[in-house]
Protein backbone atom coordinates (compact mmCIF):
# COMPACT_ATOMS: atom_id res chain seq x y z
CA UNK A 1 0.00 0.00 0.00
CA UNK A 2 2.91 2.40 0.62
CA UNK A 3 4.54 1.75 -2.74
CA UNK A 4 7.86 1.00 -1.04
CA UNK A 5 7.76 -2.68 -1.96
CA UNK A 6 6.37 -3.94 -5.28
CA UNK A 7 6.21 -7.39 -6.85
CA UNK A 8 5.57 -8.17 -10.51
CA UNK A 9 5.23 -11.70 -11.92
CA UNK A 10 7.47 -12.35 -14.95
CA UNK A 11 6.94 -16.10 -15.26
CA UNK A 12 3.79 -17.63 -13.64
CA UNK A 13 4.20 -20.42 -11.10
CA UNK A 14 2.33 -23.64 -10.34
CA UNK A 15 -0.54 -22.16 -8.33
CA UNK A 16 -1.26 -20.51 -4.99
CA UNK A 17 -1.19 -23.89 -3.19
CA UNK A 18 2.52 -24.21 -3.96
CA UNK A 19 3.51 -21.05 -2.06
CA UNK A 20 6.05 -21.69 0.73
CA UNK A 21 5.21 -21.32 4.43
CA UNK A 22 7.04 -19.53 7.20
CA UNK A 23 9.60 -21.81 8.85
CA UNK A 24 10.34 -23.73 5.65
CA UNK A 25 13.76 -23.74 4.02
CA UNK A 26 13.51 -22.20 0.56
CA UNK A 27 15.99 -22.03 -2.29
CA UNK A 28 15.80 -19.19 -4.81
CA UNK A 29 17.70 -17.88 -7.78
CA UNK A 30 18.56 -14.26 -7.06
CA UNK A 31 19.87 -11.29 -9.00
CA UNK A 32 20.00 -7.90 -7.26
CA UNK A 33 20.67 -4.64 -9.10
CA UNK A 34 20.79 -0.94 -8.26
CA UNK A 35 18.81 1.72 -10.13
CA UNK A 36 21.78 2.34 -12.46
CA UNK A 37 21.74 -1.35 -13.49
CA UNK A 38 24.88 -2.43 -11.62
CA UNK A 39 24.62 -5.94 -10.19
CA UNK A 40 25.33 -6.09 -6.44
CA UNK A 41 24.44 -9.75 -5.85
CA UNK A 42 23.91 -12.85 -7.94
CA UNK A 43 23.25 -16.29 -6.53
CA UNK A 44 21.93 -19.27 -8.52
CA UNK A 45 20.83 -21.14 -5.35
CA UNK A 46 20.38 -19.05 -2.21
CA UNK A 47 18.90 -21.10 0.65
CA UNK A 48 17.39 -19.60 3.82
CA UNK A 49 14.65 -20.16 6.40
CA UNK A 50 11.55 -18.18 5.46
CA UNK A 51 10.41 -15.77 8.18
CA UNK A 52 13.64 -15.92 10.22
CA UNK A 53 15.01 -12.64 8.79
CA UNK A 54 18.02 -14.51 7.39
CA UNK A 55 17.98 -12.32 4.28
CA UNK A 56 16.82 -8.86 3.17
CA UNK A 57 13.35 -8.04 4.46
CA UNK A 58 12.24 -7.48 0.87
CA UNK A 59 13.00 -11.15 0.15
CA UNK A 60 11.58 -12.45 3.41
CA UNK A 61 8.28 -10.69 2.74
CA UNK A 62 7.93 -11.35 -0.99
CA UNK A 63 9.14 -14.95 -1.30
CA UNK A 64 6.11 -15.95 0.80
CA UNK A 65 3.97 -14.71 -2.13
CA UNK A 66 5.85 -16.65 -4.82
CA UNK A 67 4.46 -19.82 -6.34
CA UNK A 68 6.75 -22.74 -7.09
CA UNK A 69 8.61 -22.07 -10.33
CA UNK A 70 7.49 -18.44 -10.44
CA UNK A 71 9.94 -15.74 -11.47
CA UNK A 72 9.18 -12.26 -10.15
CA UNK A 73 10.63 -8.80 -10.19
CA UNK A 74 10.71 -7.09 -6.78
CA UNK A 75 11.35 -3.36 -6.57
CA UNK A 76 12.23 -2.38 -3.00
CA UNK A 77 12.89 0.84 -1.17
CA UNK A 78 16.08 0.98 0.94
CA UNK A 79 13.92 0.49 4.05
CA UNK A 80 13.52 -3.22 3.22
CA UNK A 81 17.11 -3.68 1.99
CA UNK A 82 20.26 -2.04 3.34
CA UNK A 83 18.67 1.09 4.80
CA UNK A 84 20.38 4.37 5.56
CA UNK A 85 23.78 2.71 6.03
CA UNK A 86 23.95 0.78 2.76
CA UNK A 87 26.49 -2.01 2.32
CA UNK A 88 30.08 -1.05 1.77
CA UNK A 89 31.50 -0.94 -0.84
CA UNK A 90 28.86 -1.69 -3.47
CA UNK A 91 25.49 -0.54 -2.05
CA UNK A 92 25.28 3.19 -1.25
CA UNK A 93 23.14 4.55 1.63
CA UNK A 94 19.37 4.78 1.01
CA UNK A 95 19.66 2.73 -2.19
CA UNK A 96 16.54 1.21 -3.80
CA UNK A 97 17.19 -2.31 -5.11
CA UNK A 98 15.55 -4.40 -7.82
CA UNK A 99 15.49 -8.14 -7.16
CA UNK A 100 14.84 -10.79 -9.77
CA UNK A 101 13.79 -13.94 -7.92
CA UNK A 102 12.83 -17.45 -8.97
CA UNK A 103 11.47 -19.91 -6.39
CA UNK A 104 13.23 -23.24 -6.93
CA UNK A 105 12.61 -25.35 -3.80
CA UNK A 106 10.54 -25.21 -0.60
CA UNK A 107 10.91 -27.92 2.03
CA UNK A 108 10.32 -28.34 5.74
CA UNK A 109 13.23 -27.28 7.95
CA UNK A 110 15.34 -30.12 9.40
CA UNK A 111 14.32 -31.73 12.70
CA UNK A 112 16.42 -30.04 15.42
CA UNK A 113 16.52 -33.26 17.44
CA UNK A 114 18.32 -35.07 14.62
CA UNK A 115 20.98 -32.44 13.83
CA UNK A 116 24.57 -33.45 14.45
CA UNK A 117 26.70 -31.29 16.73
CA UNK A 118 28.48 -29.73 13.75
CA UNK A 119 25.17 -28.95 11.97
CA UNK A 120 23.70 -27.40 15.11
CA UNK A 121 26.78 -25.21 15.63
CA UNK A 122 26.77 -24.06 11.98
CA UNK A 123 23.04 -23.23 12.05
CA UNK A 124 23.25 -21.34 15.37
CA UNK A 125 26.30 -19.41 14.13
CA UNK A 126 24.46 -18.39 10.95
CA UNK A 127 21.61 -16.93 13.01
CA UNK A 128 24.09 -15.23 15.36
CA UNK A 129 25.97 -13.65 12.44
CA UNK A 130 22.66 -12.39 11.05
CA UNK A 131 21.97 -10.83 14.43
CA UNK A 132 25.39 -9.15 14.25
CA UNK A 133 24.46 -7.75 10.82
CA UNK A 134 21.25 -6.22 12.20
CA UNK A 135 23.14 -4.86 15.23
CA UNK A 136 25.60 -3.09 12.91
CA UNK A 137 22.61 -1.70 10.99
CA UNK A 138 21.27 -0.39 14.34
CA UNK A 139 18.14 -2.55 13.90
CA UNK A 140 18.18 -3.91 17.45
CA UNK A 141 14.71 -5.50 17.36
CA UNK A 142 15.68 -7.76 14.45
CA UNK A 143 19.07 -8.41 16.07
CA UNK A 144 17.29 -9.66 19.21
CA UNK A 145 15.06 -11.85 17.03
CA UNK A 146 18.08 -13.51 15.38
CA UNK A 147 19.91 -14.07 18.68
CA UNK A 148 16.74 -15.57 20.19
CA UNK A 149 16.43 -18.00 17.27
CA UNK A 150 20.09 -19.01 17.69
CA UNK A 151 19.60 -19.62 21.42
CA UNK A 152 16.50 -21.75 20.75
CA UNK A 153 18.51 -23.88 18.32
CA UNK A 154 21.30 -24.35 20.90
CA UNK A 155 18.92 -25.22 23.75
CA UNK A 156 16.68 -27.54 21.68
CA UNK A 157 16.63 -31.18 22.78
CA UNK A 158 18.66 -33.68 20.80
CA UNK A 159 18.59 -37.41 20.07
CA UNK A 160 22.19 -37.27 18.90
CA UNK A 161 25.23 -37.54 21.16
CA UNK A 162 27.69 -34.65 20.92
CA UNK A 163 31.43 -34.85 21.57
CA UNK A 164 32.93 -32.83 24.46
CA UNK A 165 34.46 -30.45 21.89
CA UNK A 166 31.07 -29.91 20.24
CA UNK A 167 29.44 -29.29 23.63
CA UNK A 168 32.15 -26.73 24.42
CA UNK A 169 31.68 -25.02 21.05
CA UNK A 170 27.89 -24.88 21.51
CA UNK A 171 28.42 -23.27 24.92
CA UNK A 172 30.79 -20.75 23.33
CA UNK A 173 28.16 -19.82 20.71
CA UNK A 174 25.52 -19.58 23.45
CA UNK A 175 27.65 -17.18 25.50
CA UNK A 176 28.34 -15.01 22.43
CA UNK A 177 24.61 -14.88 21.62
CA UNK A 178 23.68 -13.95 25.20
CA UNK A 179 26.33 -11.23 25.33
CA UNK A 180 25.17 -9.78 22.00
CA UNK A 181 21.55 -10.10 23.13
CA UNK A 182 22.34 -8.09 26.26
CA UNK A 183 24.04 -5.40 24.14
CA UNK A 184 20.94 -5.13 21.90
CA UNK A 185 18.58 -5.04 24.89
CA UNK A 186 20.67 -2.25 26.44
CA UNK A 187 20.33 -0.22 23.25
CA UNK A 188 16.54 -0.46 23.59
CA UNK A 189 16.60 0.33 27.34
CA UNK A 190 15.24 -3.14 28.16
CA UNK A 191 17.21 -3.23 31.40
CA UNK A 192 15.55 -6.19 33.14
CA UNK A 193 15.95 -8.37 30.03
CA UNK A 194 19.59 -7.27 29.60
CA UNK A 195 20.32 -8.05 33.26
CA UNK A 196 18.85 -11.53 32.81
CA UNK A 197 21.01 -12.15 29.71
CA UNK A 198 24.15 -11.01 31.56
CA UNK A 199 23.37 -13.24 34.54
CA UNK A 200 22.91 -16.24 32.23
CA UNK A 201 26.39 -15.63 30.80
CA UNK A 202 27.90 -15.28 34.28
CA UNK A 203 26.30 -18.57 35.35
CA UNK A 204 28.46 -20.30 32.72
CA UNK A 205 31.47 -17.97 32.85
CA UNK A 206 31.71 -15.92 36.09
CA UNK A 207 34.76 -14.11 34.73
CA UNK A 208 33.26 -13.04 31.41
CA UNK A 209 34.41 -9.42 31.04
CA UNK A 210 31.71 -8.36 28.54
CA UNK A 211 28.92 -9.71 30.74
CA UNK A 212 30.38 -8.07 33.87
CA UNK A 213 30.77 -4.75 32.07
CA UNK A 214 27.23 -4.82 30.66
CA UNK A 215 25.74 -5.91 33.99
CA UNK A 216 27.50 -2.96 35.61
CA UNK A 217 26.10 -0.64 32.94
CA UNK A 218 22.56 -2.00 33.39
CA UNK A 219 22.70 -1.52 37.17
CA UNK A 220 24.11 1.98 36.66
CA UNK A 221 21.27 2.87 34.29
CA UNK A 222 18.87 1.76 37.01
CA UNK A 223 20.64 4.02 39.52
CA UNK A 224 22.09 1.07 41.46
CA UNK A 225 25.59 2.58 41.71
CA UNK A 226 26.53 0.75 44.89
CA UNK A 227 25.93 -2.62 43.20
CA UNK A 228 27.39 -1.57 39.83
CA UNK A 229 30.77 -0.28 41.06
CA UNK A 230 32.15 -3.59 42.50
CA UNK A 231 31.04 -5.44 39.35
CA UNK A 232 32.93 -2.99 37.13
CA UNK A 233 35.92 -3.22 39.47
CA UNK A 234 35.87 -7.00 39.03
CA UNK A 235 35.83 -6.56 35.23
CA UNK A 236 38.73 -4.07 35.43
CA UNK A 237 40.74 -6.45 37.61
CA UNK A 238 40.43 -9.07 34.86
CA UNK A 239 41.46 -6.57 32.16
CA UNK A 240 43.32 -3.63 33.78
CA UNK A 241 44.19 -1.99 30.43
CA UNK A 242 40.57 -1.69 29.27
CA UNK A 243 39.99 2.06 28.81
CA UNK A 244 36.21 1.68 28.31
CA UNK A 245 35.78 0.01 31.71
CA UNK A 246 38.09 2.63 33.29
CA UNK A 247 35.98 5.47 31.89
CA UNK A 248 32.67 3.87 32.93
CA UNK A 249 33.94 3.14 36.43
CA UNK A 250 35.24 6.71 36.92
CA UNK A 251 31.89 8.07 35.78
CA UNK A 252 30.00 5.81 38.18
CA UNK A 253 32.19 6.61 41.17
CA UNK A 254 31.53 10.31 40.59
CA UNK A 255 27.78 9.74 40.16
CA UNK A 256 27.71 7.64 43.32
CA UNK A 257 29.51 10.39 45.26
CA UNK A 258 27.05 12.98 43.92
CA UNK A 259 24.15 10.72 44.85
CA UNK A 260 25.47 10.35 48.42
CA UNK A 261 25.86 14.13 48.70
CA UNK A 262 22.27 14.66 47.58
CA UNK A 263 21.03 11.99 50.02
CA UNK A 264 23.00 13.53 52.88
CA UNK A 265 21.54 16.95 52.14
CA UNK A 266 18.05 15.47 51.95
CA UNK A 267 18.44 13.73 55.33
CA UNK A 268 19.82 16.96 56.84
CA UNK A 269 16.71 18.84 55.73
CA UNK A 270 14.40 16.08 56.91
CA UNK A 271 16.00 16.09 60.35
CA UNK A 272 16.03 19.90 60.48
CA UNK A 273 19.77 19.95 61.13
CA UNK A 274 21.36 23.17 59.84
CA UNK A 275 24.91 21.86 60.10
CA UNK A 276 26.76 21.51 56.76
CA UNK A 277 28.26 18.21 57.87
CA UNK A 278 24.99 16.49 57.10
CA UNK A 279 25.05 14.21 60.14
CA UNK A 280 22.73 14.92 63.10
CA UNK A 281 24.50 16.83 65.87
CA UNK A 282 24.88 15.23 69.32
CA UNK A 283 22.32 16.31 71.89
CA UNK A 284 23.91 17.93 74.92
CA UNK A 285 21.03 17.12 77.20
CA UNK A 286 19.20 13.85 77.11
CA UNK A 287 15.50 14.52 77.13
CA UNK A 288 13.03 12.02 78.63
CA UNK A 289 10.60 10.45 76.15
Amino acid sequence: GSGLLKKKTLVPGQGVDTRPRKGQDVTIRLKATLEDGSVVEENPALTFTLGDCDVLQALDLCVQLLEMGETALIVSDAKYCYGVQGRSPDVPPNAAITLEVELLVARDAPDMELLSGKEKIELANRKRERGNFFYQQADYVLAINSYDIALKIISSSSKVDFSPDEEAELLDVKVKCLNNLAASQLKLDHYEAALKSCNLVLEHQPGNIKALFRKGKVLAQQGEYREAIPILKAALKLEPSNKTIHAELSKLVKKHADQKTVETEMYRKMLGNPSAAGAPGKCKDKLPW
